[in-house]
């Protein structure tokens, strides 16, 4: 299993449109948003390239915002983190 675990940009919320359209991938085993992560959990991954979009929606006006993490890594081998970091488009 694979996970892509995504922090939200500070004053930012996951909208429920966007969980939905996540879910709704056969790939995605499932998604949880805990305390400005979300947790997208994948039943495998293949040389196919795969794209995923969040959107998120601004509740706080935040100055100076500053990038926040991607993290993607197999559930059973956390070693192999591969890490980015992301501000938003418009940003």
């Amino acid at each position: 299993m694979v996970i892509i675990e995504v922090s939200l940009l500070s004053g930012f919320i996951v909208t429920s449109r966007s969980r939905m359209l996540l879910e709704n991938r056969t790939i995605v085993k499932k998604i949880e948003v805990k305390a400005n992560v979300v947790y997208i959990y994948l039943e495998k991954l293949n040389d196919e390239s795969q794209t995923f979009i969040l959107q998120l929606e601004q509740v706080i006006q935040v100055k100076n915002l500053k990038p926040a993490s991607i993290k993607i890594y197999d559930y059973y081998q956390p070693g192999g983190l591969q890490i980015s970091y992301y501000l938003g488009v418009g940003s």
